[in-house]
């Protein structure tokens, strides 16, 4: 008989109450110059939901966080969870446009964002930029501050807190009892291929049994857990391993940035046992690092890479006694929905992407026909399993596209299925770039670019990249009789988008140069171009 494994269904605010029960003064995060134990992120998030709950909202309402990295982003969080409603965590690095278009179209009720000296941008410049009237989120009742002061219509910190002090915490008990774990409990944003991105709707079930299981059965080092990510918790890839940790009443360790110097000392003072660098760029800073010494990482037993197989095996050989983890993961499905597994070959953890997670259904298909192809094509991956999400929010025509009634999501993207079950990541069938971890649609830079009173037509796609995966590049037609270069559409794009989108060049067409298919620019031929 197989050796059977409980599976656990939690919400997330009941994973931050037992951990505080039964390791209270465990320390649940670690900054570089902050910590909390279980105790005081459970006092922290108690003390957000009756505030929250004191400006009058209401179970199931959508709370949007603007907050780096920090303890009073988990307490924000976890606030949220705790008083029943749903998180919208938004993406530090977006512009004002972009960030009130998720605000508006989330419908959220209240923004809780931070005014703080190590904040990458002034926040409440952004969100004043993003939304210049009431009627720009018309849902919207309070922003408040979990770090600094306020101002004008703005909360401060104290004043934002003040208000708990009208809720019994018994209130708040009585409402985290009623959330269900199929209860909606995240909207994450994602880019799509349309203009303006889609908030993937995400349940308790979906956002803490995969990532707790993985982190109780699969990548457990005993009693002492301590995991670090180096990116940011608005993204699902850092969210999802703190929610695992969380789950296990591990350590979790973070920054408000990445610098590799400080991540290699915060790995080392706290003996790092699972880290989640993900993409080349991090792992080849850290590895690269003057600071860098493998002794500083005696002991750490599972490190999850996405990279090219020379890069693997560079980091296999750093770390012999650590497993490395290749994986595949999506927004939509909460993150990892296929990693390697334990017995796996060292040439395969170089070569292939992992195999589907217990409990998670894997499928390739022909993307014209839907039809099931045999192991060693590529095709589509669709995806079916308790951690896909419930729907595009307030999006149902893209939702029918993506989920079928069966519940398989169509990803867009291209994989090969070796007969192993280990799967091999072929590009994306969606006219999507994969930037450094952040997806970006082509059409949402092609249309910012357009906004440019001489481009006539811009076409965007993705040129490779050893360190990002691969970098957005532009072609640009331009109106007859303007003229202007590359450096005058690129600064047109920086601090307006989001960095990462912005072209790292452009090439210029004539309208005769474009290459057609039977009726619409080639990208493929664009790239081949490159």
């Amino acid at each position: 008989m197989p050796a059977f494994l409980t599976t656990e269904v939690s919400t997330v605010g009941d994973l931050l109450l037992r951990a505080a029960q039964e390791h209270p003064d465990r320390l649940g995060l670690a900054l570089p110059n902050a910590t909390a134990s279980y105790s005081q992120l459970l006092e922290g998030a108690v003390l957000v939901a009756r505030a929250l709950q004191g400006l009058g909202v209401q179970r199931g309402d959508h709370v949007a966080l603007l907050i780096p990295n920090s303890i009073e982003f988990a307490e924000a969080f976890f606030g949220t969870m705790l008083a029943g409603c749903v998180a919208v965590p938004l993406n530090a690095r977006h512009r004002a446009a972009e960030i009130g278009y998720i605000i508006g179209n989330a419908r959220a009720r209240v923004l809780l964002t931070s005014r703080h000296d190590s904040d990458p941008v002034d926040f409440l410049s952004v969100v004043r930029e993003a939304l210049p009237s009431p009627e720009s989120a018309p849902n919207l009742r309070q922003v408040a501050l979990l770090r600094g002061e306020g101002e004008a219509e703005v909360l401060g910190r104290k004043e934002f807190l003040a208000h708990a002090e009208a809720v019994d915490p018994r209130e708040i008990e009585h409402t985290r009892r009623c959330v269900r774990a199929r209860d909606p409990a995240l909207i994450i944003y994602t880019s799509g291929t349309t203009a303006n991105p889609k908030g993937c709707v995400l349940p308790h079930e979906a956002v803490t049994r995969g990532p707790v299981e993985r982190a109780r059965y699969r990548l457990s080092a005993g009693d002492s857990n301590v995991t670090w990510a180096g990116g940011p918790l608005f993204h699902i890839g850092s969210l999802a391993p703190f929610i695992g940790s969380v789950g296990v009443a591990g350590t979790f360790l973070a920054d408000s940035y990445f610098e590799p110097g400080r991540a290699i000392a915060l790995m080392a003072e706290y003996g790092c046992t699972l880290a989640w660098p993900w993409f080349p760029a991090i792992v080849q800073g850290i590895i690269d690092h003057p600071d860098f010494d493998p002794a500083k990482f005696a002991e750490l037993r599972y490190l999850f890479l996405i990279a090219p197989p020379t890069l693997v095996e560079r980091v296999q050989d750093l770390f012999p006694h650590a497993e490395v983890i290749q994986a595949c993961g999506m927004t939509e499905t909460s993150g990892v929905f296929a990693l390697c597994d334990a017995d796996e070959t060292r040439e395969s953890r170089s070569t292939t992407n992992g195999k589907a997670a217990p409990g998670i259904e894997i499928r390739i298909v022909d993307p014209e026909t839907g039809i099931d192809l045999a192991d060693g094509n590529m095709g589509e991956i669709l995806v079916r399993g308790y951690n896909v999400m419930d729907r595009y929010w307030d999006a149902p025509e893209k939702t029918s596209e993506a989920l079928d009634s069966e519940g398989w999501l169509r990803t867009g993207d291209l994989y090969t299925r070796h007969p192993s079950g280990s799967l091999v990541f072929g590009g994306r069938c969606k006219d999507m770039l994969k930037v450094g971890g952040e997806n970006v649609a082509a059409i949402e830079v092609e249309s910012f670019l357009c906004t440019h009173p001489a481009v006539k037509t811009a076409e965007v796609v993705g040129r490779p990249d050893p360190r990002l995966d691969e970098v957005p590049v532009a072609f640009i037609e331009l109106y007859d009789g303007q003229i202007v270069d590359e450096e005058v559409l690129i600064a047109h794009c920086r601090g307006r988008i989001a960095s990462y989108k912005v072209p790292r060049a452009i090439h210029f067409m004539s309208a005769a140069e474009w290459p057609m298919s039977a009726t619409k620019i080639d990208k493929r031929a664009l790239r081949a171009l490159l």
